[in-house]
């Protein structure tokens, strides 16, 4: 049985979260022992409780940590402490200073970080993460390995950390189906007319995941197909200004914003489509799970560098005048996942 120390900040609303739950789901708990190490003990996601599982919360680091370079802040703030010795340590947030410390501070055989995004384009797009860049990169230089959640972001990550011989596996992410199928007959919280061409796009409401050129290019949408409406799942801090957007365009009346829903596959297996513009990604989660629901998908051909099995469109505007009602083929993603499964096991050995 191999020993895995799993360090996360927080299982709060996010596809990071989301990814780690359906790992965490789905691992051969007869095969791995795995204590997972989180920082708050607020969830948004549960994790079931599971035979050679654990789940300890640890102490958050101040928020000033963040501004202190990171082999520094090591020697001053409390580090993880653990009896157990683990085959493997994972960082498996990437972001917070405090993960890596704790992955870095426990007994293990191999440490390894999990990378989930573009760390190029984020750095170029993001003030912000320019900002925390010049404190935290230093740790990536303590890792024995990385999984990287789409071969799309391997070079961006070599670049940016100068490791261009650093062993990186690619590790999409796990999509649990057998929930998302689940899920979806439960009974939504929100009705759907059914006579309308139903679109969806669902994620944190952030610059990133460009929501806002969504409803730039819906707006002209609407024009050609006023029987399309558009339903966003999610919620962050662009929801004020996507709201004002939406009235900006006189889209008040089409557009349905639902904030964070416990549930939204029984939502989301009631839409037609499904459409992400995002500006950059790591992978595109919500993509695998429109997928498996078999809704038609819409994504910028910028995205299939993250998604390489899918298939990108340069015009979004006409792609989604031509959208038709069809019937729904699930796909339980088995081909995909048990990829996923091997690759797990090749950064676990």
């Amino acid at each position: 049985m191999k020993h895995i120390a799993i360090f996360q900040r927080d299982f709060q609303v996010g596809g990071i979260q989301k990814a780690l739950v359906n790992i965490l789901e789905n691992l051969d708990c007869s095969r791995y022992s795995v204590d997972v190490y989180v920082f708050d003990d607020r969830p948004f996601y549960e994790l079931a409780p599971r035979e050679n599982l654990r789940l300890i919360v640890c102490r958050p680091w101040p928020y000033p940590s963040r501004f202190v370079h990171f082999d520094l802040a090591r020697r001053f703030f409390p580090t993880v402490r653990s009896d157990r010795e683990y085959d493997v340590a994972v960082d498996f947030n990437s972001y917070s200073a405090e993960c890596a410390a704790g992955a870095l501070s426990v007994r293990a055989k191999k440490r390894v970080m999990w990378i989930h995004n573009d760390m190029r384009i984020k750095y170029a797009e993001e003030p912000k993460y320019r900002l925390l860049w010049h404190f935290f990169k230093g740790k990536f230089r303590h890792f024995d390995a990385f999984a990287a959640v789409s071969s799309g972001i391997v070079d961006g990550f070599r670049g940016m950390t100068g490791l261009h011989d650093a062993a990186v596996t690619v590790v999409p992410n796990y999509i649990d189906t057998a929930e998302i199928f689940r899920k979806a007959e439960e009974e939504p919280e929100l009705t759907v007319d059914g006579s309308k061409y139903n679109l969806c796009s669902m994620g944190r409401l952030v610059h990133q995941k460009g929501f806002d050129l969504l409803l730039d290019d819906f707006a002209k949408v609407r024009a050609a197909r006023p029987d399309m409406h558009l339903t966003l799942i999610g919620d962050g801090p662009e929801r004020q200004n996507l709201e004002a957007q939406i009235a900006r365009l006189g889209l008040a009346g089409c557009v349905t914003m639902t904030g964070n829903l416990h549930n939204p596959f029984s939502l989301l297996g009631r839409m037609d489509g499904f459409a992400l513009e995002s500006r950059y990604e790591g992978q595109g989660i919500v993509l695998w799970e429109a997928k498996a629901l078999g809704l038609e998908l819409f994504m910028h051909r910028r995205l299939e560098a993250y998604n390489p099995d899918l298939v990108g469109v340069e015009d979004m505007v006409s792609a989604l005048c031509a959208a038709k009602k069809r019937e729904k083929r699930p796909d339980d993603l088995h081909e995909y996942n048990e990829k996923v499964t091997a690759a797990l096991e090749e950064v676990f050995s």
